[in-house]
């Protein structure tokens, strides 16, 4: 195995040198791995600006993310001067995925997907750093631009499935760009204008950006429809934009998928970087150093794209062509699976002390709300498959873990102003009461911040009654009447109905202001 001199004298070698070297790497990830029903997978994705590794476990169609690091190996710094990739970014790539190899082994990782985007397509001695990842234990495909641009806007709609409009994801070597409508990649698209390259267009002249993007984006066609599609974003330079958009506008939620921007804000960004100093963009919450050199290029470019499809949003997508490449790999049935109910259904079975309540209590509540509209209803559901995710935090703090784990969960399917109402429902259910929690009801509307107040209130009196278990919600029944909200109990159950369980229900029935009362059939 390389060690961390020996990288350094390889950055000095010539190329033959280094793949010499590499074919005495030693096979040393052979382990036995262990059968499980929850496997776990690992994507190597190698491309221009960076080489990340990131391992997955759980459903097939929203798996959790259990490890995610990068090298910033910058592959494809000197494609456009060289037409090669530079020997100090190979031996940074070479020292990157034999770390990544040897904690795939020691994840007992069951299946490992690899894939290389424009630098190593592109380069010249781009076969020699595929032949060295061979020799580590890495089977790497070499994507084209449009198999690349296929697999993000796949990625962007396993995580937001009503997407409709055109998806950019912007690399170090190229841009891809794919329509996307009803599910389905109509079209697709990939040109050299990764961040990388942008500055070089840059320095020959201030217009000469402009002229490329445009002759470019012309074969598309796509300007022509005049619908005034959104824009959704993928990439690290395009998600660093985000954050310093979030900073700036003083967002009150740190999550940036779906995080949504006014296409005028592309052109202010651009103006922004050019006043803001180093040290000012390390102080933003949550953009990577490592993303500063590139964001003036980022932004340039992204101003020029959504001026040209003269776009009606942007849209940032935290998915791409990772979970791109594992969305195609599952079956119809599960890829129109709802991913949000889908990961809180999963997260919320894992923690909670009996599993199998979260759809009963959903049901058992539905009833008094049957007036809300589909979308309020996924997320009322999803609250209820949360319902039991703070029992074994301090009791003093249970309200503050279920807004965490509704506000800052690791969702996707969810916009912001959802998010305020899954943390504020779970935030009540957990003892936060009536009132809107701390920083809360800006993104959701009054309307919406209410009825999520009135969802946590039934979800407490539903826990409460039935203790988490199945049997008193199965045989129990909540339901309006009048001016009245009634709890349905059978005769023999009506000793259930203790004091808190009264308590409860009158708090749930003075919100909803109606009288509380309990009947026994």
């Amino acid at each position: 195995m390389l060690c961390r001199a020996s990288v350094s004298a390889v950055a000095r070698k010539s190329l033959i040198d280094m793949l010499a070297i590499s074919e005495s790497i030693p096979k040393l990830f052979t382990r036995e791995k262990k059968s499980r029903s929850n496997q776990r997978t690992a994507i190597v994705d190698i491309g221009s600006n960076s080489i990340r590794l990131v391992v997955y476990q759980g459903p097939a169609r929203v798996p959790a993310i259990l490890f995610n690091e990068k090298v910033m190996a910058g592959l494809g710094k000197e494609l456009a001067t060289t037409g090669a990739i530079a020997d100090d970014s190979m031996a940074l790539a070479v020292r990157g995925l034999e770390r990544f190899r040897h904690l795939c082994d020691d994840m007992a990782v069951d299946n490992i997907k690899s894939f290389a985007t424009a630098a190593v397509r592109d380069a010249s001695n781009g076969k020699d750093l595929l032949k060295v990842a061979s020799q580590i234990g890495f089977d790497v495909m070499v994507l084209d631009g449009e198999e690349e641009a296929e697999l993000t806007a796949l990625g962007v709609i396993s995580a937001i499935p009503d997407a409709e409009g055109i998806v950019g994801d912007l690399g170090g070597g190229s841009l891809e760009l794919a329509l996307v409508e009803n599910g389905k990649v109509l079209d697709k698209y990939s040109f050299p204008l990764g961040v990388l390259r942008v500055a070089d267009l840059r320095a020959k002249g201030k217009d000469k950006l402009k002229r490329q993007v445009r002759k470019m984006l012309k074969k598309t066609g796509w300007e022509k429809d005049g619908q005034q599609l959104p824009f959704y974003l993928v990439g690290g330079s395009w998600r660093s934009l985000a954050r310093l958009d979030m900073y700036d506008s003083g967002y009150p939620l740190r999550v940036i998928h779906h995080y949504e921007m006014q296409p005028q804000r592309a052109r202010r960004l651009v103006s922004q970087l050019a006043r803001m100093s180093r040290d000012k963009l390390k102080a933003v919450p949550g953009l990577s150093t490592s993303r500063i050199p590139t964001l003036n290029d980022a932004a340039w470019l992204l101003s020029l794209l959504v001026r040209h499809f003269d776009s009606s949003k942007m849209v940032v997508s935290a998915y791409g062509v990772r979970e791109g490449m594992l969305f195609q790999s599952i079956s119809k049935a599960e890829a129109k699976r709802d991913p949000l109910l889908l990961a809180t259904e999963d997260s919320g079975s894992a923690q909670a002390r009996f599993p199998a309540n979260s759809k009963l209590l959903g049901k058992w509540i539905a009833e008094i709300f049957s007036d809300d509209p589909p979308e309020w209803q996924r997320i009322r559901q999803a609250a209820c498959n949360l319902g039991d995710v703070a029992w074994r935090a301090n009791p003093n703090f249970r309200a503050e873990r279920g807004l965490v784990m509704g506000l800052h969960g690791n969702w996707v399917g969810i916009t912001g102003p959802e998010r305020e109402m899954l943390g504020q429902a779970l935030y009540t259910s957990f003892g936060g009461g009536a009132n809107i929690f701390a920083g809360g009801g800006k993104l959701a509307s009054e309307e919406a911040t209410q009825r999520a107040i009135c969802w946590g209130l039934a979800m407490r009196l539903g826990q409460r009654l039935s203790g988490g278990t199945r049997n008193p919600l199965e045989q129990t029944r909540i339901r309006k009447s009048g001016d009245r909200l009634e709890l349905v109990m059978a005769g023999d159950l009506t000793h259930l109905y203790g004091d808190a369980v009264a308590k409860r229900h009158g708090n749930l029935a003075n919100k909803l202001n109606l009288e509380s009362a309990m009947v026994s059939e």
